[in-house]
């Protein structure tokens, strides 16, 4: 049973913001704040976040406020960033590259240990002070290094055939930046999807859309 199993999706999708609001509010040293006071930050409803933190059992005192410092800790601890899951990424190319580079993995519960690509001419650089490994070595390097997540930065062709072998190995997490349904593949995964050209759309559809009304509105006053 999963502790936090009936707590819903857009709640949990939350917390990450949470998170980093309450990070800038103790970089800007403040250690207090009203439910009202980090509602009007984050364009969310006071009603909202209380509703929210209420799932995990309310850290506030009423007339009181939040302790940013706690509230930023306690939503550290459910989101599991105190952990430091064992993560190997597959693809060092442009994207793998950069995710490798910049994410803040050991801050965000994850410690990369390994970087892999089938490609001989990057075998052997060093990316984030880790040497990328040829890809055929996956199996042994995995028995000497046993990692927890894996990390997808290579074609949808190519993910079926380097799924099947990390299933193999025992993982079953993973950040999935190609377009290939794993959860169609495996029933008893955890994975989560990072689709930039789907995101890359909404933002064109949010343009297009503010972009079209004053030429419908036009449309509809000459009809």
């Amino acid at each position: 049973m999963h502790k936090y199993e009936n707590i819903s999706a857009p709640v949990i999708k939350r917390l990450p913001r949470y998170y980093r609001f309450l990070g800038e509010l103790m970089d800007n040293g403040i250690t207090r704040i009203s439910s009202k006071e980090l509602s009007a930050k984050m364009g969310l409803t006071a009603s909202q976040i209380r509703q929210d933190l209420n799932c995990f059992g309310g850290f506030g005192q009423q007339g009181y406020g939040y302790s940013v410092e706690g509230l930023y800790n306690e939503i550290g601890h459910i989101l599991g960033l105190d952990h430091s899951y064992r993560t190997i990424l597959i693809g060092a190319g442009n994207l793998g590259k950069a995710v490798a580079t910049h994410m803040s993995f050991e801050k965000r519960g994850f410690k990369l240990v390994g970087i892999f690509d089938n490609d001989k001419s990057k075998v052997g650089s060093v990316i984030r002070d880790i040497a990328v490994t040829d890809l055929d070595d996956l199996e042994d390097f995995c028995k000497d290094n046993a990692a927890d997540v894996a990390i997808f930065c290579v074609p949808k062709y190519a993910v079926a055939s380097i799924a099947d072998r990390l299933y193999k190995l025992g993982i079953r997490n993973f950040w999935n930046f190609s377009h290939y349904d794993l959860s169609v593949r495996y029933d008893d995964i955890i994975v989560e999807n990072v689709h930039l050209n789907d995101s890359l759309m909404i933002l064109c559809y949010k343009i297009s859309d503010a972009h079209d009304e004053p030429e419908n509105d036009q449309r509809n006053n000459k009809s």
